[in-house]
């Protein structure tokens, strides 16, 4: 099976969960931007939860199926359609050989993702399918797709039977305002001042346009050093909130380098690392300082909600679990 890129959109590359355990070797994890989403349209589909999909940005690609699938969208709040006709995201959809899926431009949020039932079937390097677009290499070659690319799906053993289960909305993502973005305190917390800790959580931010999968930039206030003490660079990490020399904020996102030599005041909980990648430039949101074991125990509350959701799409398809 194979899905041909008629319009390659803004930077549609393939994505998997990341590419971990190469950091000490200076290989960044390039994993999606909207992990949860990915997770949830894979299990949907009945795949391997690291299963590789498409992510995009807008305007997104036009693709046509030259083979039959099974296929989901999700990600951020799009319209798309198949022939002209109007698709449901977050539920399984059939597509027959010449189907032609476009998209409009996203209400809300950045990135929407398609995946198919088998994966996208692109090389493995070192675990993992995702592209790294800095170092060029994973995904399909190393790059953005093109107009013409053609992408290989895999094989799977999935049946449906016409059970195409959808999404129930205590999982989807929530991109209403007002936003807030939960995080706990790093390593470098206690450099900041008095009046800096209070503008941290009790003052708006904004992502601002010169925002990457790298990094995003804030606007908000300026905050403060206790003193100007310069750090040795120390690993970094998705989510991590970095205080810039100029008193603005930066976090680093899912394609984040290694190492970093600013102060890391906070980072971002893992619950709301795919809501803070969903907001668009000029989105505002608080911060909200949790403790380091909320956050752990707001994790292990999604993971459980995921299981139900493995559990429920088995019994939809008659599957003993």
């Amino acid at each position: 099976m194979s899905l041909l890129i008629r319009k390659p959109g803004i930077r549609a590359v393939v994505r998997d969960l990341g590419r971990f355990g190469r950091m000490a070797l200076g290989i960044n994890p390039t994993g999606a931007m909207d992990a949860l989403s990915v997770r949830i349209m894979n299990i949907l589909l009945g795949n391997s939860e690291n299963a590789a999909v498409l992510e995009f940005g807008f305007p997104a690609p036009e693709i046509e199926f030259e083979t039959d699938a099974i296929f989901c969208i999700g990600g951020c709040d799009a319209e798309a359609a198949i022939n002209g006709s109007p698709v449901n995201a977050w539920q399984p959809r059939s597509a027959s050989a010449g189907d032609l899926l476009t998209f409009s431009d996203a209400a809300s949020g950045n990135f929407g993702y398609l995946a198919i039932s088998g994966g996208i079937d692109v090389p493995e390097i070192l675990g993992s399918r995702t592209t790294n677009v800095a170092a060029q290499f994973g995904g399909f070659n190393g790059r953005p797709l093109a107009a013409g690319d053609r992408l290989a799906t895999g094989e799977t053993n999935e049946t449906f039977h016409g059970a195409f289960p959808a999404l129930g909305y205590s999982l989807r993502p929530r991109l209403t305002d007002p936003v807030r973005i939960r995080i706990a305190a790093g390593p470098e917390f206690h450099r900041l001042t008095a009046i800096s800790e209070q503008l941290l959580t009790g003052e708006p931010f904004a992502i601002t346009a010169n925002s990457d999968p790298m990094g995003f930039r804030l606007s908000g206030p300026k905050l403060f050093s206790l003193d100007d003490t310069e750090l040795l660079s120390s690993a970094a990490v998705f989510g991590t909130v970095q205080l810039l020399p100029d008193g603005g904020l930066a976090v680093l996102m899912s394609d984040h380098q290694t190492t970093g030599g600013y102060p890391r005041i906070a980072t971002v909980a893992a619950v709301d690392l795919p809501l803070l990648a969903q907001l668009r430039p000029g989105r505002s949101f608080t911060f909200e300082l949790i403790e380091l074991g909320d956050a752990v125990q707001l994790l292990a509350e999604r993971e459980r909600n995921l299981l139900f959701l493995k559990t429920g799409v088995r019994l939809a398809r008659g599957q003993v679990c």
